[in-house]
């Protein structure tokens, strides 16, 4: 990688982490499509270097003061989820070919369409939803991640909705996402799978995610609950459109044969 890459890699994790550390979400999201864009890390190297980063930006944004969270929710979200990486990688080898395709379509268009709600529902509930829902939510959100490492939206469709405060949700958020890189990191040193190359990069990032993290923490931004509301709309959007995305031209090649 020339200078520029290195520097444009930097910049993309830069955008990632302040969105993330706003929502609690969208850093893989937002890294991942930045770089495919610009062609800048082999896609191959980011899925792990996102791992890395993640459980950064979680020591930055939670570490201190100790953070907001609310064990009712976290605790059966945290379980659930990780039960369902287990399940969503088992289920991605009984999968074949346009069987995935479909399911990716599919996917990207409830997001869309949750993703409406969420604006159009513009005040919370007024209780909290009963335990069931949250194991059924952070299950999804596993299982998702397990499939296609797109786990984020029906966790963050469920909690947006709750009568939560945004720091709650936000760290409940982070909190979770951390786990489960935690547990990819876990699986790839276990299979052998981590290359010199990632760590660097993984090294030559975290620094920045450390200090922007703390930053936003320290001094964040005033945004009203509406903003944060729009800001959620906007990266659940492109969720959704990237998995569509994605999954159109594989089922078009499949109807042109």
């Amino acid at each position: 990688m020339s200078v520029q890459e290195h520097l444009l890699f930097l910049a993309c994790v830069a955008l990632a982490t302040v969105a993330q550390s706003l929502t609690g979400f969208a850093f893989g999201l937002i890294l991942l499509g930045l770089v495919a864009h610009l062609q800048v890390v082999p896609l191959g190297e980011v899925a792990v270097v996102i791992s890395i980063l993640t459980l950064g930006n979680a020591m930055g944004t939670l570490g201190g003061a100790k953070p907001q969270l609310d064990r009712r929710v976290l605790m059966p979200l945290l379980i659930s989820s990780l039960l369902g990486v287990s399940l969503g990688i088992w289920g991605l080898g009984m999968l074949v070919g346009q069987q995935v395709a479909w399911l990716r379509l599919l996917l990207g268009a409830l997001i869309v369409i949750a993703s409406l709600m969420l604006v159009v529902q513009s005040k919370p509930r007024a209780k909290l939803s009963l335990q069931p829902s949250f194991w059924l939510a952070g299950g999804l959100c596993g299982l998702l991640n397990g499939l296609f490492s797109s786990g984020g939206p029906p966790i963050v469709y469920h909690l947006y909705r709750q009568p939560l405060a945004y720091e709650v949700i936000r760290n409940t958020l982070i909190t979770l996402f951390a786990a489960n890189a935690a547990a990819r990191l876990g699986l790839v040193l276990a299979q052998g799978q981590l290359l010199p190359a990632t760590l660097w990069l993984g090294a030559e990032a975290l620094p920045l995610v450390l200090l922007l993290s703390w930053l936003m923490r320290r001094y964040p931004p005033k945004l009203s609950p509406r903003g944060v509301r729009w800001l959620v709309f906007a990266l659940m959007v492109l969720a959704g459109i990237s998995l569509i995305r994605d999954s159109l031209p594989e089922l078009l090649a499949v109807r042109a044969v």
